[in-house]
């Protein structure tokens, strides 16, 4: 499969004539560039209907992950709304293996999603700290085969406009990926300070 992740098992299939390089997709797409063009055009529908249109000023839930997956993806993979059933890495480093992920999702949802949303009325550093933990647990388990960071980043925009702030800016978040990196391998010892200065940089917040 492609040059970011290392994949075993079904869920692999590349699109025919994709060198490798593409998914097998309901939309024929052999080009990764072609692919990712209609992915964010759709996050970008997503990210209307769900900051804007509905927003859920309510505690989240997994199902709420699951909801959003199928209404980016569902017309683009096969298995957009299902949980991943391949091991995936990614520079050497392992997310959750695949047999696991039903009972970390119920403890994502049980000690993350219900003890940090909805976030109302948090002051800055309060609200940097929910959301990096919250990040730095879902991008570990890594649920879906396919744009788990974009979704953990839905995720924590939520959290943010909850808060009444506006989504986060991941511009520095793009131009220093080791650093990102560095704060998620550090989130999986328990320790959410580096990722919770990134958080802080990207709200344009002084808590950090």
């Amino acid at each position: 499969m492609s040059g970011r992740y290392r994949v075993d098992g079904v869920q692999g299939a590349a699109q025919p004539g994709s060198d490798g390089e593409v998914l097998a997709n309901r939309l024929g797409l052999a080009a990764a560039d072609e692919i990712a063009e209609a992915a964010l055009l759709l996050l970008g529908d997503l990210y209307t209907s769900v900051l804007v249109d509905e927003l859920p000023q309510r505690v989240l839930t997994v199902a709420d992950l699951f909801n959003w997956r199928r209404r980016w993806l569902g017309n683009v993979y096969d298995w957009a709304g299902q949980l991943r059933t391949v091991n995936v890495s990614k520079g050497g480093f392992m997310f959750a293996n695949a047999a696991l992920l039903q009972g970390l999702l119920a403890t994502f949802q049980r000690e993350y999603l219900q003890r940090y949303t909805p976030c109302v009325a948090l002051d800055d550093m309060t609200l940097a700290e929910a959301i990096a933990i919250c990040h730095v647990e879902l991008i570990l388990i890594h649920p879906f085969r396919e744009g788990n960071g974009r979704l953990a980043r839905l995720l924590a925009d939520v959290m943010a406009v909850q808060a009444g702030r506006a989504p986060l800016d991941y511009s520095a978040w793009d131009a220093d990926k080791p650093r990102y990196f560095a704060a998620i391998r550090t989130g999986q010892g328990g320790d959410y300070v580096p990722m919770r200065a990134l958080v802080a940089q990207a709200l344009g917040s002084d808590a950090d």
